[in-house]
C-alpha cells in the first residue's frame, strides 16, 4: 500500500471521506476531484482547486509556498 506524502499508512476504511476545500479560495469539493492539486508545505497537505492552481501554475512549478503567490 502506498501512501501521500505527508500521510500516513494507517486509514480507516469505514470513515467517510471529508470533501476537499481550497487552501486559496475555500472552494469545497462535490466529491472526488482527481484534477485538484494537493501540495505538501511543511509537512501539511494543501488541496488547490483547478481554478486556483491554473491561475498559479507558474509559482506551483517553482516550488513556491503558497503565501508567496
Amino acid at each position: 500500500m502506498t501512501s501521500l506524502p505527508g500521510g500516513s499508512d494507517t486509514s480507516a476504511s469505514t470513515a467517510e471521506p471529508r470533501p476537499l476545500v481550497c487552501a486559496r479560495c475555500g472552494t469545497r469539493s462535490e466529491g472526488p476531484q482527481p484534477t485538484w492539486t494537493c501540495s505538501v508545505e511543511n509537512g501539511t497537505r494543501h488541496y488547490f482547486c483547478d481554478t486556483c492552481a491554473r491561475e498559479n501554475l507558474r509559482a506551483i512549478e517553482g516550488r513556491l509556498d503558497s503565501a508567496w503567490w
